[in-house]
């Protein structure tokens, strides 16, 4: 939103106002339009987030514990002949 230029100290009245507002000083910059990668990103943003919950989800069912408790069990030795 941009500002509309000052009328103060113009003697032309009301018709120097219309031709103000009119005619803005600067450049014109176009403002940012979404496109498909914009879509993307919220695309991705949202999957982020629904793993981070699935993983919080899974993590909490294991009692929040990363200790191993059974790693340390011995190989079955086989014979194959």
């Amino acid at each position: 939103m941009s500002r509309l230029p000052s009328t103060r100290g113009s003697s032309s009245g009301a018709a120097g106002r219309s031709a103000a507002a009119q005619r803005r000083p600067g450049v014109m910059v176009q403002s940012a339009k979404s496109d498909i990668y914009v879509a993307m990103l919220g695309v991705s943003l949202a999957a982020i987030l629904i793993a981070t919950i699935l993983m919080t989800v899974i993590f909490a069912s294991y009692g929040w514990s990363t200790k191993i408790s059974q790693a340390n069990h011995a190989p079955a030795v086989t014979r194959l002949a």
